[in-house]
């Protein structure tokens, strides 16, 4: 925030809904900005997409249909582990998710 005379200059305003977000006066951090909010949209898609993967395995395997488990748990293992290709979750965690699907399905 820069000081001139007796007033404070504020960078650019951006009003979303009833919060006020600051940008950057530097085109190329608001390009950042940007960018980043469009990487963080399409984290918290893959991230949703993986859990509803894995609810769809649950709700299979507790409905005892071993076929339709089988399916929704190769599904629910690819999305798991391309979350953690992409950096969404940590290794260990997606190594210890697909554990626990994998011990549900030998459990039926």
């Amino acid at each position: 925030m820069a000081v001139c005379g007796l007033f404070h200059v504020l960078p650019a305003m951006m009003i979303k809904g009833s919060v006020i977000e600051y940008m950057p006066n530097i085109k190329s951090s608001s390009k950042r900005v940007l960018l980043s909010q469009k990487a963080a949209e399409r984290n918290k898609a893959a991230k949703s997409l993986m859990k509803t993967n894995i609810k769809k395995f649950d709700a299979a395997a507790s409905s005892g249909d071993r076929a339709a488990a089988e399916g929704a748990f190769k599904s629910a293992v690819k999305t798991v582990d391309r979350a953690a290709t992409k950096g969404l979750i940590h290794k260990n965690k997606a190594a210890h998710r697909k554990s626990s699907l994998a011990k549900k399905l030998a459990d039926m």
